[in-house]
Protein backbone atom coordinates (compact mmCIF):
# COMPACT_ATOMS: atom_id res chain seq x y z
CA UNK A 1 0.00 0.00 0.00
CA UNK A 2 1.51 3.26 -0.58
CA UNK A 3 2.09 6.05 1.42
CA UNK A 4 -0.92 8.02 -0.09
CA UNK A 5 -3.52 5.19 0.20
CA UNK A 6 -2.49 5.00 3.89
CA UNK A 7 -2.91 8.56 4.81
CA UNK A 8 -6.26 8.90 2.93
CA UNK A 9 -7.81 5.48 4.82
CA UNK A 10 -8.59 5.31 8.47
CA UNK A 11 -6.13 6.98 9.97
CA UNK A 12 -7.29 10.53 8.65
CA UNK A 13 -4.44 12.09 7.31
CA UNK A 14 -4.83 15.64 5.42
CA UNK A 15 -7.24 14.62 2.29
CA UNK A 16 -6.38 16.00 -1.38
CA UNK A 17 -7.60 20.15 -1.60
CA UNK A 18 -11.70 19.96 -2.67
CA UNK A 19 -12.76 21.08 -6.10
CA UNK A 20 -13.87 24.70 -6.24
CA UNK A 21 -17.51 23.99 -6.61
CA UNK A 22 -16.88 22.86 -2.59
CA UNK A 23 -16.07 26.31 -1.63
CA UNK A 24 -19.48 27.92 -3.17
CA UNK A 25 -22.15 26.40 -0.04
CA UNK A 26 -19.54 28.03 2.41
CA UNK A 27 -19.55 31.21 1.02
CA UNK A 28 -23.26 31.55 0.50
CA UNK A 29 -23.60 30.27 4.21
CA UNK A 30 -21.49 33.21 5.50
CA UNK A 31 -22.92 35.73 3.58
CA UNK A 32 -26.31 35.09 4.40
CA UNK A 33 -25.12 35.33 8.24
CA UNK A 34 -23.28 38.12 7.11
CA UNK A 35 -25.93 40.67 6.16
CA UNK A 36 -28.13 41.05 9.14
CA UNK A 37 -25.02 41.03 10.93
CA UNK A 38 -23.66 44.44 9.20
CA UNK A 39 -26.96 46.25 9.28
CA UNK A 40 -27.59 45.28 13.42
CA UNK A 41 -23.70 46.54 14.25
CA UNK A 42 -24.91 49.75 11.77
CA UNK A 43 -27.96 50.31 14.12
CA UNK A 44 -26.28 49.76 17.36
CA UNK A 45 -23.05 52.11 16.26
CA UNK A 46 -25.86 54.86 15.37
CA UNK A 47 -27.70 54.03 18.64
CA UNK A 48 -25.23 54.30 20.68
CA UNK A 49 -23.33 57.85 19.01
CA UNK A 50 -26.49 59.31 19.49
CA UNK A 51 -25.95 58.70 23.08
CA UNK A 52 -23.06 60.16 23.23
CA UNK A 53 -23.08 64.57 24.66
CA UNK A 54 -22.22 66.97 22.54
CA UNK A 55 -21.71 67.04 18.31
CA UNK A 56 -19.77 68.76 15.83
CA UNK A 57 -21.29 72.06 15.98
CA UNK A 58 -20.70 71.97 19.56
CA UNK A 59 -16.83 71.10 19.17
CA UNK A 60 -16.38 73.88 16.21
CA UNK A 61 -18.01 76.45 18.14
CA UNK A 62 -16.05 75.80 21.37
CA UNK A 63 -13.08 75.82 18.77
CA UNK A 64 -13.83 79.53 17.29
CA UNK A 65 -15.29 80.96 20.21
CA UNK A 66 -17.55 83.59 19.13
CA UNK A 67 -20.33 81.15 17.76
CA UNK A 68 -23.88 82.13 18.84
CA UNK A 69 -27.53 79.92 19.34
CA UNK A 70 -28.24 80.74 15.82
CA UNK A 71 -25.53 79.88 13.81
CA UNK A 72 -25.24 77.03 15.65
CA UNK A 73 -29.16 75.72 14.97
CA UNK A 74 -27.89 77.10 10.89
CA UNK A 75 -24.90 74.44 11.26
CA UNK A 76 -27.04 71.74 12.57
CA UNK A 77 -29.52 72.13 10.10
CA UNK A 78 -26.87 71.81 7.63
CA UNK A 79 -25.33 69.02 8.63
CA UNK A 80 -28.60 67.25 9.24
CA UNK A 81 -28.12 67.07 12.84
CA UNK A 82 -31.72 68.08 13.58
CA UNK A 83 -34.77 65.96 14.16
CA UNK A 84 -35.27 62.70 16.21
CA UNK A 85 -33.03 60.12 16.53
CA UNK A 86 -35.07 57.48 13.90
CA UNK A 87 -35.65 60.12 11.74
CA UNK A 88 -31.51 60.50 11.73
CA UNK A 89 -31.29 56.54 11.30
CA UNK A 90 -33.56 56.02 8.71
CA UNK A 91 -31.99 58.85 6.27
CA UNK A 92 -28.90 57.58 7.15
CA UNK A 93 -29.72 54.03 5.76
CA UNK A 94 -31.62 55.28 2.76
CA UNK A 95 -28.65 56.77 2.21
CA UNK A 96 -26.38 53.80 2.87
CA UNK A 97 -28.61 52.18 0.15
CA UNK A 98 -27.17 54.68 -2.24
CA UNK A 99 -24.04 53.76 -1.44
CA UNK A 100 -23.68 57.15 -0.03
CA UNK A 101 -21.82 57.25 3.22
CA UNK A 102 -22.41 61.27 3.62
CA UNK A 103 -20.00 64.28 4.10
CA UNK A 104 -17.62 65.29 7.02
CA UNK A 105 -18.64 68.18 8.60
CA UNK A 106 -15.24 68.23 10.19
CA UNK A 107 -13.40 68.18 6.75
CA UNK A 108 -16.22 69.31 4.51
CA UNK A 109 -15.47 66.27 2.11
CA UNK A 110 -17.27 63.28 1.21
CA UNK A 111 -16.40 60.41 4.08
CA UNK A 112 -16.00 58.13 1.04
CA UNK A 113 -12.97 60.41 0.01
CA UNK A 114 -11.42 60.44 3.59
CA UNK A 115 -11.68 56.70 4.16
CA UNK A 116 -10.52 55.96 0.65
CA UNK A 117 -7.13 58.30 1.52
CA UNK A 118 -6.62 56.35 4.38
CA UNK A 119 -7.66 52.64 3.64
CA UNK A 120 -4.26 51.18 1.53
CA UNK A 121 -1.80 52.80 4.73
CA UNK A 122 -3.81 50.95 7.19
CA UNK A 123 -4.70 47.62 5.01
CA UNK A 124 -0.46 47.81 4.59
CA UNK A 125 -0.16 48.16 8.26
CA UNK A 126 -2.62 45.69 8.81
CA UNK A 127 -1.37 42.89 6.14
CA UNK A 128 2.39 43.19 6.89
CA UNK A 129 1.91 43.15 10.44
CA UNK A 130 -0.12 39.75 10.23
CA UNK A 131 1.84 38.53 7.80
CA UNK A 132 5.10 38.55 9.51
CA UNK A 133 3.38 37.49 12.78
CA UNK A 134 2.67 34.42 11.39
CA UNK A 135 5.30 33.44 9.57
CA UNK A 136 7.83 34.59 12.34
CA UNK A 137 5.61 32.81 15.06
CA UNK A 138 4.98 29.87 13.03
CA UNK A 139 8.46 29.17 12.46
CA UNK A 140 9.25 29.73 16.27
CA UNK A 141 6.52 27.79 17.03
CA UNK A 142 7.80 24.98 14.81
CA UNK A 143 11.50 25.09 16.22
CA UNK A 144 9.53 24.82 20.15
CA UNK A 145 7.79 21.76 18.81
CA UNK A 146 10.57 20.07 17.27
CA UNK A 147 12.59 20.88 20.56
CA UNK A 148 10.03 20.35 23.26
CA UNK A 149 11.62 20.83 26.91
CA UNK A 150 15.26 21.33 25.88
CA UNK A 151 17.25 24.60 25.47
CA UNK A 152 15.92 25.89 22.54
CA UNK A 153 12.49 25.89 23.44
CA UNK A 154 12.90 27.34 26.97
CA UNK A 155 14.81 30.26 25.22
CA UNK A 156 11.99 30.96 23.12
CA UNK A 157 9.82 30.52 25.34
CA UNK A 158 11.34 33.74 26.74
CA UNK A 159 11.07 35.31 23.95
CA UNK A 160 7.75 35.31 23.83
CA UNK A 161 6.76 35.95 27.04
CA UNK A 162 8.33 39.05 27.12
CA UNK A 163 7.07 39.90 23.28
CA UNK A 164 3.19 38.60 25.29
CA UNK A 165 3.95 41.04 27.63
CA UNK A 166 5.64 44.00 26.59
CA UNK A 167 3.21 47.25 25.33
CA UNK A 168 3.05 48.02 21.62
CA UNK A 169 3.84 51.78 21.90
CA UNK A 170 6.96 50.99 24.15
CA UNK A 171 8.36 48.73 21.64
CA UNK A 172 7.49 51.05 19.12
CA UNK A 173 9.30 54.18 20.94
CA UNK A 174 12.78 51.70 21.31
CA UNK A 175 12.43 51.12 17.83
CA UNK A 176 12.37 54.65 16.56
CA UNK A 177 15.17 55.50 19.60
CA UNK A 178 17.61 52.67 17.78
CA UNK A 179 17.20 52.52 14.23
CA UNK A 180 15.97 56.44 13.37
CA UNK A 181 17.91 58.41 16.56
CA UNK A 182 21.39 56.28 17.14
CA UNK A 183 21.46 54.42 13.86
CA UNK A 184 19.54 56.25 11.12
CA UNK A 185 18.63 53.58 9.16
CA UNK A 186 14.80 54.16 9.17
CA UNK A 187 12.33 56.88 9.13
CA UNK A 188 10.44 57.80 12.30
CA UNK A 189 7.69 59.44 11.03
CA UNK A 190 5.29 59.72 8.17
CA UNK A 191 4.81 57.17 5.31
CA UNK A 192 6.49 58.91 2.27
CA UNK A 193 9.46 61.22 1.53
CA UNK A 194 8.13 64.70 1.10
CA UNK A 195 9.59 67.46 -1.23
CA UNK A 196 10.88 64.10 -3.82
CA UNK A 197 9.19 63.07 -6.59
CA UNK A 198 9.65 59.67 -6.98
CA UNK A 199 8.19 56.32 -9.49
CA UNK A 200 8.29 52.87 -9.69
CA UNK A 201 10.81 50.43 -7.51
CA UNK A 202 12.04 53.71 -6.08
CA UNK A 203 8.29 54.88 -5.05
CA UNK A 204 8.08 51.32 -3.35
CA UNK A 205 11.35 50.95 -1.39
CA UNK A 206 10.10 54.51 -0.04
CA UNK A 207 7.06 53.43 1.13
CA UNK A 208 8.33 50.61 2.41
CA UNK A 209 11.78 52.36 4.59
CA UNK A 210 8.90 54.15 6.22
CA UNK A 211 6.41 50.62 6.57
CA UNK A 212 8.76 49.06 8.15
CA UNK A 213 8.92 49.91 11.78
CA UNK A 214 4.93 50.26 11.95
CA UNK A 215 4.91 46.45 10.68
CA UNK A 216 7.49 45.64 12.87
CA UNK A 217 5.60 47.24 16.08
CA UNK A 218 2.24 45.71 15.47
CA UNK A 219 3.70 42.54 15.17
CA UNK A 220 5.60 41.65 17.96
CA UNK A 221 2.70 40.70 20.28
CA UNK A 222 0.98 38.25 18.08
CA UNK A 223 4.40 36.63 17.02
CA UNK A 224 3.99 35.66 20.66
CA UNK A 225 0.59 34.52 20.23
CA UNK A 226 1.04 32.18 16.95
CA UNK A 227 4.22 30.75 18.49
CA UNK A 228 2.43 29.72 21.72
CA UNK A 229 -0.32 28.37 19.70
CA UNK A 230 1.93 26.68 16.78
CA UNK A 231 3.59 25.05 19.18
CA UNK A 232 0.99 23.49 21.27
CA UNK A 233 -1.23 22.82 17.86
CA UNK A 234 1.99 20.69 16.57
CA UNK A 235 2.31 18.90 19.58
CA UNK A 236 -0.96 17.53 19.66
CA UNK A 237 -0.83 16.78 16.30
CA UNK A 238 2.17 14.47 16.62
CA UNK A 239 0.45 12.08 18.90
CA UNK A 240 -1.89 11.36 15.60
CA UNK A 241 -1.99 7.23 14.18
CA UNK A 242 -0.65 8.84 10.70
CA UNK A 243 2.12 10.78 12.08
CA UNK A 244 3.28 8.04 13.44
CA UNK A 245 2.63 5.55 10.36
CA UNK A 246 4.78 8.10 8.09
CA UNK A 247 7.37 8.27 10.40
CA UNK A 248 7.33 4.46 10.61
CA UNK A 249 7.68 4.08 6.64
CA UNK A 250 10.79 6.00 6.71
CA UNK A 251 9.50 9.48 5.79
CA UNK A 252 12.39 12.45 6.52
CA UNK A 253 11.04 13.96 9.69
CA UNK A 254 11.20 17.45 7.89
CA UNK A 255 8.33 15.90 5.30
CA UNK A 256 6.82 14.68 8.07
CA UNK A 257 6.83 17.83 10.17
CA UNK A 258 5.84 19.84 7.08
CA UNK A 259 3.18 18.00 4.72
CA UNK A 260 1.52 15.91 7.70
CA UNK A 261 2.04 17.74 11.30
CA UNK A 262 2.10 21.71 10.32
CA UNK A 263 -0.80 21.53 7.39
CA UNK A 264 -3.13 20.39 10.48
CA UNK A 265 -1.10 22.36 12.99
CA UNK A 266 -2.59 25.54 10.96
CA UNK A 267 -6.20 24.94 11.09
CA UNK A 268 -6.57 26.60 14.94
CA UNK A 269 -3.56 29.40 13.50
CA UNK A 270 -6.09 30.58 10.48
CA UNK A 271 -8.96 30.88 12.82
CA UNK A 272 -7.44 33.47 14.64
CA UNK A 273 -5.33 34.65 11.92
CA UNK A 274 -8.90 36.16 10.54
CA UNK A 275 -9.81 37.90 14.02
CA UNK A 276 -6.78 39.09 14.51
CA UNK A 277 -6.67 41.13 11.16
CA UNK A 278 -9.83 42.78 11.82
CA UNK A 279 -8.53 43.47 15.54
CA UNK A 280 -5.32 44.95 13.91
CA UNK A 281 -7.42 46.90 11.08
CA UNK A 282 -9.23 48.55 13.45
CA UNK A 283 -6.91 49.08 16.44
CA UNK A 284 -4.00 50.31 15.34
CA UNK A 285 -4.64 53.72 16.49
CA UNK A 286 -1.62 53.90 19.10
CA UNK A 287 0.70 52.52 16.43
CA UNK A 288 0.02 55.02 13.42
CA UNK A 289 -0.23 58.04 16.71
CA UNK A 290 3.54 57.32 17.13
CA UNK A 291 4.72 56.92 14.38
CA UNK A 292 2.49 59.40 12.32
CA UNK A 293 1.68 57.03 9.94
CA UNK A 294 -2.13 58.15 8.44
CA UNK A 295 -3.92 55.61 8.48
CA UNK A 296 -7.47 54.53 9.41
CA UNK A 297 -6.75 54.66 13.28
CA UNK A 298 -5.90 58.24 13.44
CA UNK A 299 -8.66 58.83 11.49
CA UNK A 300 -11.11 57.43 13.62
CA UNK A 301 -9.43 58.89 16.68
CA UNK A 302 -9.55 62.46 15.05
CA UNK A 303 -13.41 61.97 14.01
CA UNK A 304 -14.52 60.75 17.78
CA UNK A 305 -12.05 63.90 19.56
CA UNK A 306 -14.48 65.81 17.33
CA UNK A 307 -17.96 64.15 17.39
CA UNK A 308 -17.68 63.30 13.44
CA UNK A 309 -20.58 60.87 13.66
CA UNK A 310 -20.57 60.35 9.58
CA UNK A 311 -17.13 59.98 9.46
CA UNK A 312 -16.93 57.48 12.24
CA UNK A 313 -19.93 55.61 10.76
CA UNK A 314 -18.46 55.07 7.75
CA UNK A 315 -15.32 53.60 9.37
CA UNK A 316 -17.38 51.33 11.28
CA UNK A 317 -19.29 50.47 8.34
CA UNK A 318 -15.89 49.55 6.81
CA UNK A 319 -14.52 47.50 9.65
CA UNK A 320 -17.32 45.56 9.61
CA UNK A 321 -17.52 45.03 6.26
CA UNK A 322 -13.69 44.12 6.24
CA UNK A 323 -14.91 41.71 8.93
CA UNK A 324 -17.21 39.73 7.05
CA UNK A 325 -14.73 39.67 4.09
CA UNK A 326 -11.93 38.08 6.64
CA UNK A 327 -14.28 35.46 7.71
CA UNK A 328 -15.01 34.59 4.59
CA UNK A 329 -11.84 34.28 3.41
CA UNK A 330 -10.49 31.97 6.45
CA UNK A 331 -13.75 29.65 6.00
CA UNK A 332 -12.41 29.23 2.40
CA UNK A 333 -8.51 28.25 3.67
CA UNK A 334 -10.15 26.28 6.48
CA UNK A 335 -12.29 24.21 3.96
CA UNK A 336 -8.81 23.78 1.09
CA UNK A 337 -6.56 23.03 4.53
CA UNK A 338 -9.25 20.13 5.23
CA UNK A 339 -11.79 19.36 2.93
CA UNK A 340 -13.59 17.18 5.63
CA UNK A 341 -14.92 20.07 7.26
CA UNK A 342 -18.44 20.10 6.11
CA UNK A 343 -19.66 23.35 3.87
CA UNK A 344 -23.42 22.89 4.05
Amino acid sequence: MSLAETDNGDLQAPPAAPPPGRFLPALRRTLLQALPTVVGILTLNFVLLQMVPGDVVDVMAGESGGATQQSMAALREHFGLVGTATQRLLIHLQQLAHLDLGTSPRYNVPVTELILERLPNTLLLAAGGLSLAITVGVLIGAVMASWAGRLPDRLLSVLNLLLYSTPGFWIGLMLILLFSVKLGWLPANGHHSINVVLTGSDWLLDRLRYAVLPIVTLSTFFIAVYGRLTRAAMLEVQQQDYVRTARAKGLSPLRVALRHVLRNALMPITTLAGLHFAALFGGAAVTETVFGWPGLGRLTLEAVMTRDFNLLLGILLLSSLMVVVVNVLTDLLQLWLDPRIQSR
